[in-house]
């Protein structure tokens, strides 16, 4: 298993902040950093600064040297298949082969309706991601690109320069089966969402994703399964307690309720949270992109994942 680490620029962050924790998180180990593709936080988050996912994620490929980058996930919605195809392979391309294409299907209404575009239900949607996914992959692939779908045709598209990686690994992130159907055929790798990544509902999500493969004649275990989870790691059990206390007093909860109600939250000392880990990897997950919380302390507890990072990966590399 490797780690990757999870930023949602919504949140606030500046540009220098993700730089820094993109080159810590590159010099404790971790193999990716991952951004989110949102508009705004919400409807009264006037002075809230959010970054534009791709605008951001082209500024690290510049910036950054070794660390893999990559959306997770990009809404398909947000962008013309075929632009997003483009701008795709401009990222491989300045990234020098470091891009990790995340893909999902959208869902954040407030931002669709703030920003004019249609909100369609989830089944339409997702066959609009996967349209999406047909149109990116030809036109990664083929000089000229055509596909005529429900939703998007594209009609002898170009796309130059192609991207770096042939092919671009592709991840899709969800939950749904028809997710993981498009995962199975067009994925390298399938995040499951957090609300999804208690360890108890883990093996239940991985047989459906094997069942998944199956339907289309693919080995389950050439596709990578990956985990999205939240941290609040300390040097300390204390430190760790208040970096929690923090998150309960914002839920207006205490503690006790607040861990139970993330029964897949990574806390605690750096010891517990290697072990809370293996778990996950000795249920198959083989990459874990962690969000850490609070804002704001995510270099801190970068730091003391570090070493946990490392051995991680030589311990299952091992097995």
């Amino acid at each position: 298993m490797d780690l990757g680490v999870q930023i949602e620029p919504q949140f606030g962050f500046k540009f220098e902040d993700v730089l820094g924790i993109g080159n810590d998180a590159d010099a404790a180990g971790f193999t990716r950093l991952w951004v989110s593709d949102h508009l705004f936080l919400g409807k009264d988050a006037v002075n809230v600064d959010c970054l534009e996912a791709w605008t951001l994620l082209a500024a690290l490929a510049m910036r950054t040297d070794r660390i893999r980058i990559g959306p997770m996930v990009t809404s398909q919605s947000y962008r013309n298949p075929a632009l997003l195809a483009k701008i795709a392979a401009a990222v491989d391309v300045l990234s020098r082969g470091r891009l990790d294409f995340g893909l999902g299907a959208g869902w954040k209404e407030i931002e669709y309706r703030a920003y004019g575009y249609d909100f369609p239900d989830a089944p339409t949607r997702v066959t609009q991601m996967i349209e999406t996914l047909e149109i990116c992959t030809r036109m990664w692939r083929e000089d000229r690109a055509t596909y005529h779908g429900k939703y998007y045709r594209i009609d002898d598209a170009l796309c130059s320069p192609k991207p770096v990686q042939r092919p671009l690994p592709i991840w899709i992130g969800g939950s749904k089966p028809r997710v993981m159907r498009a995962a199975a055929k067009y994925g390298d790798a399938f995040n499951i969402t957090v609300s999804a990544s208690a360890p108890t509902d883990i093996p239940d999500r991985l047989r459906d994703l094997d069942e998944a493969c199956r339907a289309v004649n693919r080995d389950p275990k050439t596709l990578l399964r990956s985990a999205f989870l939240i941290a609040c790691v300390g040097t300390t059990q204390e430190r760790a307690d208040a970096l929690v206390d923090q998150l309960a007093l914002r839920a207006k909860t205490d503690r006790a309720g607040f861990l139970a109600s993330r029964p897949g939250l990574i806390f605690g000392t750096p010891q517990i949270a290697l072990e809370k880990l293996r778990s996950y990897a000795s249920l198959g997950i083989g990459h874990v992109n962690v969000m850490f919380q609070p804002y704001g302390t995510e270099r801190e507890q970068i730091a003391a994942l570090g070493e946990t990072a490392r051995d991680l990966a030589a311990s299952t590399a091992a097995a």
